[in-house]
């Protein structure tokens, strides 16, 4: 299998399963955004970039899709906590613990990466907290 031609068929089914939902909503205009206006913009860019990705595995080498179970379940594992420890505890702990988890899949471990991402994730939790209001349990 493609392994580009496979993840621009999950961004393009990924877009419009948000994207189609986001129709049902006011849209409004730039000027005055309707609640379904984002989820549709960012629907559209995420298409935008499926359609590249399919286009592009026509002309690329291909390249095969490893299918490991084990990393589904590893990534799973922190979806799932990350969902537990930010609902019971703090946004803070599940961002480190989602990162941690989930970098346990890929090919190469840096405890010094994932420091760096869990940073920025946590400025963005910040943020959003500060700034759009959203209620986070940040700590």
């Amino acid at each position: 299998m493609n392994q580009l031609l496979i993840r621009g068929l999950a961004l393009v089914a990924i877009a419009l399963c948000f994207g189609i939902p986001a129709l049902t909503y006011r849209v409004g205009t730039f000027s005055n955004a309707g609640p379904g206006l984002f989820p549709l913009l960012v629907s559209c860019i995420v298409g935008l970039i499926g359609v590249v990705m399919i286009v592009r595995a026509r002309f690329e080498r291909v390249e095969s899709l490893p299918f490991k179970l084990r990393n589904i379940f590893i990534v799973l594992a922190g979806l799932v906590g990350f969902a537990i420890i930010a609902k019971h505890f703090n946004v803070v702990g599940a961002i480190v613990y989602l990162v941690f988890v989930s970098t346990l899949a890929g090919s190469d471990y840096s405890a010094v990466r994932n420091i760096k991402i869990c940073a920025v994730l946590i400025a963005i939790a910040f943020a959003l907290h500060a700034f759009l209001g959203l209620n986070l349990t940040l700590l």
